[in-house]
């Protein structure tokens, strides 16, 4: 099969197709005839070594943790799935090694959900690592109608769609983002607010009482959310571990394919939406990997590796 590879940590210059073997089926996975696969900036952080003192990785890696296509084989003991199926899934293993950047990618079951008919694969690609990560940090955050919650980069590929959570939740929404991007957030209902020198200042312009909840999709904010947490307040981060000394969550989401298929569920009924930039081959990797490092993209980056 191809698949994108490298043989080291690096730049995107270690970046190369190459022809692989088919990986192996085991006992309760499926195997994924790869038809869309989605960009997350943890993939080329992953490819520089920026997590290596945290995850082993096997060389040559195929990188990605995002997958849509179609279920290709079945192992022992899976009942959820048949071969022909549509699925997705947020694929991130133990391991850094046989990710989805590829034409087949093996993982387990559970970690799959099936994808309605509604939901075409682009979407349906884009959504897991992002929609994972917004719905636990606001499950973690316990959401109530009500409340007033900030999301630091609400126009991001997480922070829109916890903007979007939140809101279903009944909650008041300010979310941080550049002055281009407002636009974006008012029409999802969410009050913009322009991020850098004097947020604070403005953040509680907006919200003189202070927030129940801040989300973090951004770090470096920390002491900002501080100041604008009202007493008892609930705050989570997803970029600074520092959180979890000043009483808040520092959050790494899990692959889960029931709260996916939730999640899906919503975007075929038209109650969550999914930004997509742009989508490129798989062999334009690299060329995707810039994009999303220069901070050009304005959605999800698509890997179109079959139809």
């Amino acid at each position: 099969m191809r698949a994108m590879t490298y043989d080291t940590y690096g730049g995107n210059d270690v970046l190369q197709l190459t022809e692989l073997p088919l990986p192996k089926v085991g006992p309760g996975e499926v195997r994924i005839r790869v038809t869309r696969a989605s960009v997350n900036p943890v993939d080329w952080k992953v490819m520089s070594g920026g997590l290596d003192s945290l995850m082993d990785a096997h060389f040559p890696v195929i990188p990605g943790w995002d997958v849509a296509g179609t279920v290709d084989e079945v192992g022992p003991d899976v009942p959820e799935f048949a071969v022909g199926d549509r699925v997705a899934s947020y694929a991130r293993k133990q391991v850094v090694s046989a990710g989805t950047f590829a034409e087949y990618v093996t993982i387990y079951a559970t970690d799959a959900a099936p994808v309605p008919d509604a939901v075409p694969d682009d979407v349906a690609a884009a959504l897991p690592l992002t929609g994972l990560t917004a719905l636990r940090s606001i499950e973690v955050l316990e959401v109530r109608p009500g409340d007033r919650v900030l999301v630091h980069a609400a126009s991001g590929g997480v922070g829109a769609i916890a903007t979007q959570l939140a809101l279903a939740l009944g909650a008041h929404v300010v979310g941080t983002a550049a002055p281009r991007n407002h636009r974006k957030l008012a029409d999802l209902g969410a009050t913009p607010v322009a991020y850098g020198e004097g947020l604070e200042d403005r953040l509680q312009e907006v919200a003189p009482g202070g927030f129940d909840a801040v989300a973090d999709f951004a770090g470096g904010v920390l002491e900002t959310t501080l100041a604008v947490l009202r007493p008892g307040g609930r705050h989570v981060s997803i970029a600074d571990p520092a959180v979890t000394g000043a009483g808040g969550r520092w959050l790494w989401v899990r692959p889960d394919g029931p709260r996916l298929a939730g999640l899906l569920t919503r975007v075929a009924d038209g109650g969550l939406a999914v930004d997509i930039d742009r989508t490129f081959d798989l062999a334009d990797l690299a060329e995707a990997f810039a994009a999303s490092q220069d901070g050009s993209a304005r959605g999800k980056l698509i890997l179109r590796v079959a139809d």
